[in-house]
């Protein structure tokens, strides 16, 4: 996630670090390429074929339609990323009081470090779950070794791991450590680490449809290819700048919504992950009166991922 201080405006209009113009910049130089085409051969073109010239008016309600659509695609991906922030903000706040019920509860012994080690092993499963990455090296670190052992031959691990923190609430309250009323409060808790993966789960297996993603990529890049013929009967050798100004405005729309869609990613508008992560477990650390584990700062404005 990008989180770097906002630069005046003049330094904003020079900013690539964190912008989606390279990703664009083969589309916006064919733009180009196809509007200095066109205007070279105006004059020919006006004077040979004039009945198959075409006109701004045509593009400008063809840009209207265009514009409302991807701003409904733009407002779907970004209410994506922003139910994705939402569950991981919950698994924050939930991680904690999980472990301040179980610090304050049970003390600060070895149940109570196995159990607050385990919610910081959920955070890191999850999101090696929802990247497709391993997470050996923190589960091992984490959890005992024969818990490990089991987990890491599963498939769904935060789901494994959830019923291994049941199993160890519920050893500890048949033991007597914990009272019927302090064993459920607990249990709802974990309940809702189960509803955040849940949540996380449908929305990196529910993608938006890829009919509608290839409608609206074929109609952007149609349109923009075409808009230099419109533009060239009417604004002659400034045709080029100002079709790359346009195409830029619709082809960044159609990028930065393909990038909101998946907010689990690694790229850098998506949600830092790894620096969250590295949050819970510092301040579940700090809970546990033990040593913190800081997250590496933010480099070029971007946190880690």
């Amino acid at each position: 996630m990008i989180v770097r201080n906002i630069p005046s405006w003049f330094r904003l209009l020079f900013v690539w670090h964190g912008s989606v113009l390279p990703r664009i910049l083969p589309r916006l130089l064919l733009v180009f390429a196809l509007a200095v085409i066109a205007s070279a051969i105006r004059h020919w073109w006006l004077h040979s074929l004039a009945d198959s010239s075409l006109s701004i008016p045509t593009f400008t309600l063809l840009g209207v339609s265009l514009a409302i659509f991807l701003g409904f695609r733009n407002s779907v991906s970004y209410d994506r990323f922003w139910e994705a922030r939402k569950l991981w903000g919950s698994l924050v706040i939930t991680s904690r009081s999980l472990a301040r019920q179980m610090i304050s509860l049970a003390g600060r012994g070895a149940d109570s470090r196995r159990f607050v080690d385990g919610c910081c092993a959920f955070a890191y499963a999850l999101k090696a779950q929802l990247r497709g990455e391993p997470a050996d090296a923190h589960l091992a670190r984490l959890l005992p070794p024969e818990v490990n052992q089991t987990i890491a031959a599963g498939r769904f691990r935060p789901a494994l791991i959830l019923l291994w923190l049941g199993e160890q609430a519920q050893r500890m309250q048949r033991e007597g450590k914990l009272s019927e009323l302090q064993w459920h409060a607990l249990d709802r808790n974990l309940n809702t680490l189960s509803e955040i993966l849940g949540g996380c789960e449908r929305i990196a297996g529910t993608p938006i449809p890829f009919t509608y993603r290839v409608l609206l990529n074929r109609t952007v890049t149609l349109y923009c290819l075409l808009l230099p013929a419109g533009l060239v009967s009417s604004i002659g050798w400034l045709t080029p700048p100002i079709a790359v100004f346009i195409a830029y405005t619709y082809f960044a729309l159609e990028q930065i919504a393909e990038e909101l869609e998946e907010p689990f990613g690694t790229v850098g508008n998506d949600l830092p992950l790894s620096t969250l992560c590295h949050g819970i477990e510092s301040s579940l650390r700090e809970m546990q009166g033990l040593p913190l584990e800081v997250a590496p700062p933010p480099r070029h404005g971007i946190y880690l991922h």
